[in-house]
């Protein structure tokens, strides 16, 4: 396989990247980070900022200049970034530049990534592209309000997940386009708020990447434009 990760300075990137290295089946890893640097066996990597398409443009122009891709990761996202960022509880903490940022992560660059990366995918052979998304997008499992700018930013997202996907059935009917929860992992993205989290449902990266992969490779084409947890379960949009 081929492989994208886009993220892959952050904790859970990093580990998709280290575990899909480790597998056979695998040949490279295009490893995408604002420094895109670090190359080792079967890792290529490169630079992009979310929020400058051209660099984006530009990683598909490597990744896809020697063959199709099998299998496309986007794990990057946005929580907090204070003072600026951080999740309200309230709509009297909602704040335009804030929100801004929010989806321009968190919807606007994955989105452009799937612009240029969707169709690098393999027509060949069954591929796969995830984005990774969160339960707390979802607009039925909404029971506690709040978040609402990482909510409705990752609920876009999963939106757009599911348009891609139709739109890729049409030109690439054995490809794949899901949302993906990875879960509560261990990084400094939920570390301010792992209080209340059992400790058998705190996932070190290295157990959430092999989680998220399993689960990845084991959907079927007409699971596409799916939202799926950690443990392959379905979440509701």
């Amino acid at each position: 396989m081929r492989c994208v990760v886009f993220g892959s300075s952050g904790g859970i990137g990093k580990a998709l990247v280290e575990t899909l290295r480790a597998r056979d089946d695998v040949a490279v890893v295009y490893a995408g980070s604002r420094g895109g640097s670090g190359g080792r066996a079967k890792l290529a990597p490169f630079p992009f900022d979310l929020r400058e398409e051209a660099s984006i443009a530009a990683a598909a122009d490597l990744a896809g200049g020697d063959g199709p891709l099998d299998l496309v990761i986007v794990a990057t996202g946005l929580l907090q970034n204070k003072p600026l960022v951080t999740p309200e509880k309230s709509w009297s903490a909602l704040d335009a530049e804030a929100m801004a940022m929010a989806f321009s992560v968190n919807a606007i660059g994955p989105a452009l990534i799937a612009k240029h990366f969707m169709p690098l995918l393999n027509k060949e052979a069954p591929s796969r592209f995830a984005f990774l998304s969160a339960r707390v997008g979802s607009l039925g499992d909404n029971r506690l309000g709040g978040w609402h700018s990482y909510r409705a930013s990752k609920a876009a997202l999963n939106m757009l997940v599911r348009n891609f996907a139709i739109e890729l059935r049409r030109i690439n009917p054995s490809a794949i386009a899901v949302a993906l929860h990875p879960g509560t992992v261990d990084t400094p993205l939920s570390e301010p708020f792992q209080a209340n989290v059992p400790a058998d449902r705190l996932f070190d990266p290295a157990r959430a990447a092999q989680q998220l992969i399993d689960v990845l490779l084991g959907l079927s084409p007409v699971q596409s434009g799916g939202f799926f947890a950690w443990d392959g379960s379905a979440i509701e949009w």
